[in-house]
């Protein structure tokens, strides 16, 4: 530990992405190793199935992985356009999941092609006053006028509620990542990319933590037509979970452990919350799993992925920003 410690940030930074690679090398190793023996025998439907979904959640951990390095390694600029690729299809797997009208193409062209790349200028020109405030204030007093403009009143409030909404979660909501990566610390420059491995393991870890627990324990959902595995008892372990990841990664963060802990509360609490929402959201649009997600949007859950780390963003973001005095 002393010895890392005296590396430089990027070397530090980097020590990370190759554990972080090589973790999921061995995964993917052992993952075929098995694949080669448990292929004597025909599986079930039930064993395909639970194959099929673990190449697929492998596969996005390699994919995201790989933009997270990516974003690092490009800078300012390749973590803004990388991120708000994300956000670009993300919004379009949003609106394609609701309800729109002829009246809405104005304020969806002003959400697609103004909102969405202004607010990742201002995120990798770390205007971040500005871009706090931008969507929620600037914005959302805009879409309407736009929308007014359109001459179409039918369903008027619902309809821009819902394009707001969409680009609270899909634009605002995950561009305060690619600005956590981008936030110097007091003390702590060039380390941002250890607060988005803080803050990915947290939420990871929690949403794993609340569906192991929900099997386990099988308690009662409380809220049975959006989620069969949020009850209160999977909820407060999932909370313990990622309070007790953020406290044993108190070392790669500038944060002393009873602060990471908090932290990783914070960041468990709003993931989980922001993943039940998710949920909600799609059950009203008639979707009641991935596949007939992919079926109705032609993407690959994209909002499932971002879902948590969209809700957890901001909150992660601005406590450690205002709360723990980072610098200008």
């Amino acid at each position: 530990m002393n010895t890392l410690r005296t590396l430089e940030a990027t070397q530090q930074v980097a020590l990370l992405f190759v554990g972080l690679f090589g973790v999921l090398t061995l995964i993917s190793a052992a993952a075929a190793l098995a694949s080669l023996r448990e292929r004597s025998g025909e599986p079930s439907l039930a064993e395909h199935a639970r194959r099929s979904r673990f190449k697929r959640e492998l596969s996005a951990l390699w994919v995201g992985a790989l933009v997270f390095w990516l974003a690092w390694a490009w800078g300012p600029l390749g973590s803004t356009l990388l991120f708000g690729v994300l956000s670009f299809l993300a919004l379009r797997e949003f609106i394609t999941l609701t309800h729109t009208r002829r009246g809405d193409h104005r304020s969806l062209l002003l959400a697609f092609f103004v909102v969405l790349p202004l607010q990742y200028v201002l995120a990798g020109s770390r205007a971040f006053d500005l871009f706090t405030v931008f969507i929620p204030v600037y914005v959302f007093i805009a879409l309407p006028v736009v929308s007014a403009l359109a001459g179409d009143p039918g369903r008027f409030l619902e309809r821009n509620a819902k394009i707001q909404w969409g680009i609270m979660v899909c634009v605002y909501g995950l561009s305060h990542a690619a600005a956590l990566l981008l936030l110097d610390l007091r003390g702590a420059q060039g380390r941002g990319a250890f607060l988005v491995f803080f803050l990915v393991m947290v939420v990871a870890v929690a949403q794993l933590a609340q569906q192991v627990a929900s099997r386990w324990l099988r308690a009662r959902p409380v809220v049975r037509a959006i989620s069969r595995s949020f009850s209160y008892r999977a909820w407060m372990v999932a909370l313990a979970a990622g309070a007790l990841t953020g406290g044993l990664l108190y070392w790669i963060t500038p944060f002393a452990p009873r602060q990471a802990i908090a932290l990783g509360l914070v960041a468990a609490l709003s993931g989980t919350l922001g993943e039940l929402v998710m949920r909600a959201l799609k059950r009203d649009a008639g979707v009641t799993s991935s596949g007939a997600a992919e079926a109705v949007t032609g993407a690959v859950g994209l909002l499932d992925r971002i879902a948590p780390l969209a809700f957890a963003a901001p909150v992660f973001f601005h406590t450690v920003r205002w709360y723990l005095v980072a610098t200008p």
